[in-house]
């Protein structure tokens, strides 16, 4: 009878088809592997193989991954696998992810695996629903036009503040000129600050702002926890007049995502997903899964913006922002995109090289560099403003700063220097 062996899994002159998934690997064999024996374990244990060569016969359909492209050395390879449409099922990402980034993770024919990069197909991608706005939030909900980021801010402390204080930090923020007050990743419903008091009580303050600045303004709450809390947490805010939620994407998990997205539409409101617990999978160069995949993954289930990093220009370490936020601005067989969001570490003294980098398109969140500017909060906003406003006007940051005593302030504090 005949059997299913690693060696099936590796065919180097094998071409994918268009309805494969190929996933490109960095792997560093272990001792004794060579390249192509850890490569064709990848294949097939993501697939349907396993150690023991295996018994086929009547009533089974090959799902075999294929290991057709090696580039490197028994040290370290990149690796292209391409996986079998039927091996999936449609819209399952919690399915997928357990077939590319399953137990292939742990496998001891290999010291090391990342999971580097994907090329979705077309059947798989029309499969999810993918965002509901993208990047025409600055358009939908906030009707600007001009070529500018959308400002948002995490009141500081993050954690810790009152219900009226947090409100009341927003609305200082607000008038200063940031479109969006967000919640942090760690704050959701505890009992300094609960999720309806928040909700209702800075949405009451985000109206005033609304009337004294004649602009669009909104709130990012979070809703992370478990799924049927969000789903009720969602509702809440559409019943309060909230344009957004906020949901920890990688700790909720993406099933819980794409429930989510799926009541957003319901009630027609963006979702601004945070990757808190990213770095436990992407920091690692030779391991785990990268920043790159886990935005893709985030684009079909369903976000609007995502946080991408500061191009190195804040206080977190950093992958290829640029990269990874050109491809969710990609044409991708018609799915919307995804605005990134840059944050962590950032201030106005900074607003001109990272918008070099990331370009106008984009969501710019600063928080200390916001509330820790030596006139308050209300200034620091003015601050980013101003830098904001003169970068799409094509002015210098010193010359705007001769327009805007706050930004002048901000930039003899903090000069133009990167946090750490």
């Amino acid at each position: 009878m005949a059997g299913i062996t690693y060696e099936d899994f590796l065919d180097l002159s094998y071409e994918p088809d268009e309805s494969d998934l190929v996933c490109t690997f960095r792997i560093a064999p272990a001792e004794g592997m060579d390249v192509e024996a850890a490569a064709s374990r990848v294949a097939s244990e993501s697939s349907n193989g396993t150690w023991a060569a295996l018994p086929t016969g009547e009533g089974f359909t090959d799902m075999g991954a294929t290991t057709f492209d090696i580039r490197g050395s028994d040290d370290s390879a990149e690796v292209d696998v391409a996986y079998p449409a039927g091996l999936f099922e449609p819209g399952s990402m919690p399915q997928i992810l357990s077939c590319i980034a399953g137990n292939i993770m742990g496998m001891k024919a290999v010291d090391t695996i990342r999971l580097a990069d994907c090329q979705w197909p077309e059947a798989l991608v029309s499969s999810f629903a993918g965002p509901q706005f993208g990047s025409s939030v600055r358009e939908e909900i906030f009707g600007i036009e001009e070529d500018r980021p959308i400002l948002a801010t995490v009141p500081k402390p993050k954690v810790g503040l009152s219900t009226d204080r947090h409100a009341e930090v927003g609305y200082e923020a607000w008038l200063g000129g940031v479109d969006l007050l967000k919640d942090d990743e760690n704050l959701t419903d505890q009992s300094f600050n609960p999720y309806h008091d928040r909700l209702v009580e800075s949405l009451a303050l985000r109206d005033d702002a609304e009337d004294e600045t004649g602009e669009k303004k909104s709130y990012l709450i979070n809703v992370t926890a478990d799924t049927n809390t969000m789903l009720e947490r969602v509702d809440l805010a559409a019943e309060e007049g909230c344009e957004y939620v906020m949901v920890d994407v990688i700790t909720t998990g993406w099933a819980a995502v794409q429930t989510v997205r799926e009541r957003c539409e319901d009630h027609g409101i963006a979702i601004h997903a945070h990757r808190a617990m990213h770095a436990a999978f992407d920091r690692l160069e030779n391991h785990g899964v990268s920043m790159r995949v886990l935005a893709q993954i985030s684009r079909l289930c369903g976000v609007d913006q995502l946080h991408t990093g500061t191009a190195g220009l804040g206080k977190l370490a950093n992958e290829d922002t640029v990269g990874i936020n050109d491809w969710m601005r990609s044409e991708l067989y018609g799915l919307n995109d995804v605005l990134p969001v840059a944050s962590g570490g950032l201030h106005p003294g900074l607003i001109p090289d990272l918008l070099d980098a990331t370009g106008t398109n984009v969501c710019v969140q600063a928080g200390g560099g916001i509330h820790g500017h030596p006139d308050g909060t209300r200034a620091g906003a003015a601050a980013l403003r101003a830098a904001v406003d003169g970068y799409a006007a094509g002015k210098s940051l010193e010359e705007s700063a001769d327009d805007s005593p706050e930004l002048a302030t901000a930039i003899d504090e903090w000069g133009t220097e990167t946090p750490r």
